[in-house]
């Protein structure tokens, strides 16, 4: 056996303290908390791999005051799911979902398609247990009605103007289940004075949800 003096021993100690400090990794390093990841503003949805976030169908009557009146429709509308969630409630009513619908007049009034976004509140939702909420919505319809001069319109039917329009609507609804809901429904499309005609189109209704 090679006997080691006890100078070379203190001097290989030595040198294993000073390899030890310089190493990142020290080990005064490893007694340290490492910092708390960062939390991200906006979360993933719920259901990342879910594409549609709500299916609906109802109906409507059609401008009730206007010359496409004693005529009703079929209305279906798709709701998806919202691109970014937030993790503040407030916030997150600002997030809107994307929509695509259309409306059938059985009368052979005008029909339409439309596409836009949906926002979605609950009214008081602490007192109300989510059950009551306020709906809006603001896209561009597409319809096959008439569109020429006031003069040169059919009888029965709204001077629309022009083709697309601006659509807007509103909606009060009662969540009846966790996934069935029910809603009142007012809509109006126009072409906000952008053409010679403009006398839009309104239609109250009602539909039934369902959210998955």
């Amino acid at each position: 056996m090679i006997a080691r003096s006890p100078r070379s021993f203190v001097g290989a100690l030595a040198l294993s303290a000073a390899t030890l400090a310089g190493t990142p990794g020290s080990a005064a390093d490893l007694g340290r908390a490492l910092p708390p990841a960062p939390t991200a503003y906006y979360a993933a949805p719920v259901r990342p791999m879910s594409i549609v976030s709500e299916v609906r169908i109802g109906g409507s009557v059609q401008d009730p005051g206007s010359a496409e009146r004693n005529t009703s429709n079929i209305n279906g509308e798709i709701l998806f799911a919202k691109p970014l969630v937030s993790v503040d409630p407030f916030w997150q009513a600002f997030v809107p979902r994307p929509t695509a619908g259309g409306s059938y007049n059985f009368g052979g009034r005008t029909s339409y398609g439309y596409l836009g976004a949906t926002w979605t509140v609950d009214l008081f939702p602490q007192t109300l247990n989510n059950i009551v909420f306020l709906e809006g919505f603001f896209g561009v319809g597409f319809h096959n009605g008439v569109t020429g001069p006031k003069g040169l319109v059919p009888p029965g039917f709204n001077a629309l103007g022009c083709n697309p329009l601006f659509r807007e609507a509103a909606a009060l609804g009662f969540r009846i289940t966790e996934h069935w809901s029910i809603m009142a429904t007012v809509e109006h499309m126009s072409n906000a004075g952008l053409c010679v005609e403009n006398r839009g189109l309104t239609n109250f209704g009602g539909k039934i949800g369902y959210t998955f």
